[in-house]
């Protein structure tokens, strides 16, 4: 039962964690609505289309994501339920499949890609590619800063899921 605990929680952890992918969607959203009501300048007027499209991607991650773990509370019960043991083994491939996206994904491509749209920024005059690229540059440290505890996150639960399967918690 402690499995389907410590399941449970991790879940409601990642519920928690993905509602701040759309609060800073909102937070890019907003951000747009005052470039195109405020924006006087033509780089404040070139944020407008960047930081909808960071907005609209931002709210479309979290929104699948907290769909995706709340569901997954229900179902870590039914599955722990009929077969105890399959439902640990499960669980570790996921988070094993979780974790190698993580290192591909959050702490390979997003470094790559804030990299190379730090030289679009030296290289590039055009207001339009500046402010996409530091929008881009904005949205990708959002994600690396909710990844990034969610990376932690499931490397203490692999742990608490080791330590249950050796026998060490009941």
């Amino acid at each position: 039962m402690e499995v389907l605990k410590l399941a449970t929680e991790w879940a409601k952890a990642e519920v928690f964690s993905t509602r701040f992918f759309i609060l800073f969607a909102i937070l890019f959203l907003i951000a747009s609505i005052g470039f195109w009501q405020l924006g006087k300048t033509e780089m404040a007027r070139a944020y407008i289309i960047p930081s909808l499209v960071a907005g609209v991607l931002l709210l479309t991650i979290g929104l699948g994501l907290f769909y995706t773990n709340k569901s997954r509370i229900n179902q870590f019960e039914t599955a722990y339920h009929k077969d105890a043991s399959a439902f640990v083994a499960s669980e570790f491939n996921r988070i094993e499949g979780t974790l190698n996206e993580y290192r591909t994904i959050v702490f390979t491509a997003i470094p790559l890609i804030i990299t190379a749209c730090a030289l679009v920024i030296i290289f590039v005059k055009s207001p339009v590619w500046r402010a996409s690229m530091i929008t881009t540059i904005a949205m990708m440290i959002v994600i690396l800063l909710v990844d990034g505890t969610a990376h932690a996150r499931i490397e203490t639960y692999k742990k608490q899921l080791e330590q249950v399967d050796k026998g060490q918690i009941k």
